[in-house]
């Protein structure tokens, strides 16, 4: 599991499977930063992991601050599906 922040905004929501460097990963969640005030594209905060680490997300059995962060622009993600159900 990790953090991703995301330059742009490449069209994914909550539940959406990205292939970034090689690996599809599921959004677990996915906060939008930059709306009013900030940069001057928006921003979106991810928490991305495998179906398998799913259950750690939703039982909070991480610690967010600990998590390893990337930073990519929204040309680098590529969009397998942009919105689902995370019923996993």
């Amino acid at each position: 599991m990790k953090q991703v922040i995301i330059h742009g905004d490449p069209g994914i929501r909550k539940g959406a499977i990205i292939d970034y460097d090689g690996e599809e990963l599921v959004c677990f969640g996915i906060n939008r930063n930059g709306e009013w005030h900030g940069p001057e594209t928006v921003q979106l905060w991810c928490t991305v992991g495998t179906e398998d680490e799913y259950d750690d997300y939703e039982k909070r059995n991480y610690v967010p601050h600990f998590l390893d962060i990337d930073r990519v622009d929204a040309d680098a993600v590529d969009v397998v599906r942009p919105k689902g159900d995370l019923a996993l």
